[in-house]
């Protein structure tokens, strides 16, 4: 089992907020492409032979740029050099602005069945903070259409922390969404990256700072809301009706092996990590002399149970002492459970069959208290 993320790194216009790779001149789209092509060619003996890939993501970037042609091409590439499951989720994220009716019909007879809509706000005046590419009505149209097309696995991003946005207006959109019957719902706080312009509005003073007390609140009626209306939170960012989760991300916090293909993409060989260069020339140079333009980290026994701390805290499973104990052993063990000793004494987390797992008021500090039990 193991899963595959095709990282497209191009975006018609940048977002405020936004510090992942991605150029907004898709000139090089094309030899990009075919750069892909190649290095899923050279990198199909990355994972263990006749591993059976269950997940494909393509993330961004903004992957609904690409064409009916280009789509086509880069399947055809992956059948050719990997073992497909018939059953495999294969998420496609998207912006609104993209989602034609045309487009939809080309997603919709492609393998692609699960569409990640990057909606972040229905009102107007978030979007423009967040100079994204879409306006409100748009964001709810692709909705509509999506479903029209036959795209039953949606989700859809929302943001919320966002200087201007009431705790009223938050409840609104999430209300849309509900209206809307979406599936999946991933729900982020608006973080303030370096070297942004979001962070250059707000040292200037044309942008609010993001207060971070009001974001708590916002988070907390997330979880109320999304609880009420049926929705199961199995990670802190993500809530999903019965038989919608992310398969993909899932696997992730899981700590199952992936490959990541394109510039910046990450990958994880269950020992190791592994992630390609953040430039889009130098990529496609690299590839063309058949090398992958690559780093390669040996994880040590430290790594992997932090990493285990920092993933596992943060979904509904919670971290599992038996696994800590057996795959890490006693010493692992008993430090984890001296930290935790005051998060259960003051309710942050619970010990749930030979589970550590987060509170709502523990969710509100889970980076601090993962942190703490790193080794």
């Amino acid at each position: 089992m193991a899963g595959i993320y095709i990282h497209i790194p191009f975006c018609k216009q940048a977002c405020s907020y936004c510090d992942f790779h991605f150029s907004t001149s898709l000139k090089s789209k094309e030899a990009f492409v075919s750069s892909l092509i190649r290095e899923i060619e050279l990198q199909k003996d990355y994972l263990e032979k006749d591993a059976l890939i269950e997940t494909i993501y393509f993330g961004g970037g903004t992957p609904s740029l690409l064409s009916a042609k280009e789509l086509d091409r880069i399947f055809k590439t992956l059948y050719d050099n990997f073992s497909l499951a018939k059953n495999a989720e294969i998420t496609l994220e998207a912006n609104p602005d993209d989602l034609s009716k045309s487009k939809l019909l080309e997603l919709k007879s492609s393998p692609v069945n699960r569409l990640s809509i990057g909606i972040q706000s229905f009102f107007e005046k978030d979007l423009k903070l967040m100079n994204r590419a879409h306006n409100s009505q748009q964001a709810e149209n692709c909705i509509k259409e999506s479903q029209s097309a036959g795209f039953e696995n949606i989700t859809i991003d929302l943001i919320y922390g966002t200087p201007d946005l009431s705790n009223d207006n938050w409840k609104k959109n999430l209300t849309k969404a509900f209206n809307f019957g979406v599936p999946h719902l991933s729900c982020y706080s608006l973080t303030v990256e370096q070297k942004t312009p979001l962070e250059n509005h707000i040292k200037k003073g044309k942008v609010k700072p993001v207060d971070e007390e009001q974001s708590a609140e916002q988070f907390l009626i997330l979880m109320g809301e999304t609880a009420k209306n049926g929705y199961e939170q199995y990670e802190i960012s993500n809530f999903c009706k019965p038989g919608f989760h992310s398969r993909h991300n899932s696997n992730y916090w899981k700590g199952i092996n992936y490959l990541g293909l394109g510039p910046s993409a990450h990958s994880f060989d269950g020992n190791s990590r592994q992630w390609n260069i953040s430039n889009n020339f130098r990529y496609i140079q690299s590839i063309a002399k058949s090398k992958i333009p690559s780093e390669k980290e040996t994880l040590t026994l430290d790594q992997k149970f932090n990493e285990y701390m920092m993933t596992g805290l943060r979904t509904s499973t919670g971290i599992s002492l038996e696994k800590v104990k057996t795959e890490f052993g006693e010493q692992y063990l008993n430090a984890l459970l001296a930290v935790a000793k005051a998060y259960l004494g003051s309710e942050k987390i619970t010990l749930k069959e030979n589970h550590l797992i987060l509170t709502n008021s523990g969710k509100l500090i889970a980076d601090r208290i993962s942190s703490d039990f790193f080794a």
